[in-house]
């Protein structure tokens, strides 16, 4: 691969700040900033100039079309394409977009997901431009991404409630601010890093696995002799094929702004990761939800397939996303940095007690975030974090608590020298606490690190629950501080309080452990271990009252979230059991049959030559099989009787419900069967790829 100049491609197809400088009237750039910094109402006559440039720029550099970006929830992003060209009367065309056009559009609301807020003949739905997220330019369509909403005016996306959790937060973090003397701050933001696992495969072999190919996930797969128990492939040394994936994954990126920054392989055979550098949260959205659409783009490039699924292989470790989150002003202070001496830094310890205490009140919330039939699969496997909502703080940070609440004098975990034991290498200083990666929600030294999420989820719901939560605990702390006649001295009482109150959700052990769950459930925390626990939390009437006083959602909004995740799960596992049931009945009985007609016919031929074939190989082998395929017969009926049974549930829990308690256990059956039959069926009969095929061909 030729030589590339980072600096010349980076953002070269993103009509980004210092593009609208150059294309902008100084006075139209110096409203449009106004409005993008400080989140007020855009002019029409601004939005004329800034469409007409953004056009202009768009045709130079190949653009065609023009689209509204956006997130409805569907979990991926959707797209209406349009052309620039307006024809004339003399048969020509001319080039054409105006501010209304970029403004606002209007996609067909009816065929999205609403949980019932739109009828299929109420069709109308609006986008509109979301200036704070640059426009972009991919596959020759200029990208606008935008909100989008009913006729009514409900929300039907994940990105309108992240912008309000956005403002929200940042306007309760500006009041605390304020008590500390930052008087000139006007804007504080979420930023977010997440950072995205992913399998690469052969995309031949993925094209013969018609599981993998409907649901993102193999239904069947027998464990290979060797997986990842050597653990010699994380962090290996990245094998040329993936690598050239990788290159043209970063370039395509770095064209598109995104900060792609590290890249590693992962814990399990054929598993690797990306990183960006933190964002603002809604543009942190926006760049991930890119990073996973050009990830399949460019691996199908390469002859390959690129899994998000949490759990495409049994066996095998999943695929999460690590949301890395924090607060920061528009100057770059970071309101979660603890400086050098964090038990004398008020402002971050009641930021942190913020924290604490929105993740403890709110267990239920950030568990709904994570919740998907994928998710399932990963949650409490000791690959990813349990179901059990808790923080880590690390001994350090949680010693400065326990000094506070207790009102003692706060012994300093003295830095230590880490000492190589080697002359020519150097000694260097150890953190004062360690990481843990077993914990959900995890203190990384200046950001907080949620770890349950599933490697395809949006990750807008986490961060509209993060901002929406700690802005709620915020005000409330805010509302009692501004009327303290000693600020000093409410401001300790206020955080021993909560200290005190909510310090049972700090476990900086190991979060794998038995004891942990059993230490859990004493403290009285959640453990919500599927996705059907956890989702009737989400209309709770506390978490009610939490979204409309903060003005996220309304309560029908909020309804309507729930059923379409309810509605989600049941299609997801509804699919997953007819490609169980195609599969098993159109490729693999016939294997089975084929192999053990074949053995039968080798007994004969030998029972001809006069040989004993009572209990030969062939014989005992041809009875087993025989005996596996009728077991597996017999278990796909019941799993189709029972997906009759469940479907015809018409209340979306309840339906829910006999998925998880009744379909799931069948399909691990089923799959059970199945898989004995391929450890034993020659592998020239074996229907499809193997795990062995698929884990190390790449």
């Amino acid at each position: 691969m030729e030589k590339i100049n980072i600096s010349e491609i980076f953002g070269s197809m993103v009509f980004n700040d210092e593009v609208m400088k150059s294309k902008l009237p100084k006075d139209i750039y110096k409203s449009l900033h106004y409005t993008i910094k400080n989140g007020t109402d855009l002019d029409i006559t601004v939005a004329n100039v800034v469409a007409n440039a953004m056009k202009d720029w768009a045709i130079e550099k190949g653009a065609t079309h023009y689209t509204h970006w956006f997130q409805p929830m569907t979990g991926i992003t959707a797209e209406k394409h349009d052309s620039f060209m307006s024809p004339q009367k003399d048969g020509k065309v001319i080039m054409e977009f105006s501010g209304k056009e970029l403004i606002k559009g209007e996609p067909d609301a009816s065929s999205f997901p609403s949980g019932g807020l739109r009828a299929t003949f109420e069709a109308r739905g609006y986008t509109a431009w979301d200036p704070t997220s640059y426009a972009f330019i991919k596959d020759d369509s200029l990208c606008i991404p935008t909100v989008f909403c009913s006729y009514g005016g409900d929300l039907l996306d994940k990105k309108t409630p992240l912008l309000r959790s956005m403002d929200v937060v940042s306007a309760q973090a500006i009041r605390i601010l304020r008590l500390f003397g930052y008087n000139d701050v006007i804007r504080v933001n979420a930023t977010v890093g997440p950072e995205q696992e992913y399998f690469l495969i052969d995309r031949e072999l993925f094209n013969k696995r018609r599981d993998l190919f409907f649901t993102g996930r193999t239904l069947f797969g027998a464990k290979p002799p060797k997986g990842q128990e050597l653990d010699d492939h994380y962090f290996g040394a990245i094998r040329p094929r993936v690598m050239k994936f990788m290159e043209e994954l970063n370039i395509e990126l770095w064209k598109l702004g995104v900060y792609a920054n590290t890249e590693h392989n992962e814990a399990a055979p054929s598993q690797h990761e990306l990183a960006p550098v933190y964002t603002t949260a809604n543009v942190a959205t926006d760049h991930n939800q890119l990073t996973m659409e050009i990830m399949k783009k460019v691996a199908e490039r390469n002859g390959l397939a690129c899994l998000l699924h949490e759990k495409p292989f049994e066996g095998v470790n999943g695929s999460g996303k690590h949301n890395n989150w924090s607060l920061s002003t528009a100057s770059g202070i970071n309101l979660f940095d603890p400086g050098k001496e964090p038990q004398n830094n008020n402002m971050f310890l009641l930021f942190l007690c913020a924290v604490i205490k929105a993740v403890d009140e709110h267990q239920d919330l950030l568990r709904v975030t994570v919740a998907g039939a994928g998710n399932d699969h990963r949650l409490g496997a000791a690959e990813a974090p349990p179901a059990i909502v808790s923080m880590f703080l690390g001994d350090d940070l949680t010693s400065v608590l326990e000094a506070i609440e207790s009102g003692k004098a706060y012994d300093k975990v003295k830095a230590q020298k880490m000492k190589t034991g080697v002359n020519v290498l150097p000694d260097f200083q150890k953190d004062t606490t360690d990481r843990n990666r077993t914990s959900p929600f995890a203190f990384t030294g200046n950001k907080f690190e949620f770890r349950m999420l599933g490697s395809s989820f949006s990750i807008s719901d986490p961060n509209i629950v993060l901002n929406t939560i700690v802005a709620d605990v915020l005000s409330e702390f805010a509302d009692r501080l501004e009327k303290a006649d000693n600020f000093e001295k409410e401001l300790k009482s206020l955080m021993k309080e909560t200290i005190k109150k909510h310090k049972r959700i700090i476990f900086n052990g190991n979060n794998y452990s038995d004891e942990w769950t059993k230490e859990a459930e004493k403290r009285g925390l959640l453990n919500l271990r599927t996705t059907v626990d956890a989702i009737p939390h989400f209309i709770n009437k506390k978490n009610i009252q939490l979204f409309a006083k903060n003005g996220i959602f309304s309560e029908i909004e909020m309804r309507s979230r729930y059923e379409i995740m309810l509605e989600n799960y049941c299609k997801v596992l509804n699919i997953e059991v007819l490609t169980m049931l195609e599969i098993v009945r159109r490729s693999i009985m016939p294997a089975a049959t084929a192999y053990s007609k074949q053995l039968s016919e080798t007994a004969a031929v030998q029972k001809s030559l006069g040989i004993d074939v009572s209990d030969s190989a062939e014989i005992e082998l041809a009875k087993r099989i025989s005996m596996l395929n009728t077991q597996l017969y017999n278990k796909a009926n019941q799993l189709e009787d029972a997906l009759s049974s469940v479907n015809s549930e018409q209340d979306f829990l309840s339906r829910a419900e006999g998925f998880r308690d009744n379909i799931v256990v069948k399909m691990k059956d089923l799959r059970c069967v199945a898989d004995c039959l391929e450890t034993i069926v020659a592998k020239e009969y074996w229907p499809f790829p193997t795990y062995e095929e698929l884990l190390f061909s790449v």
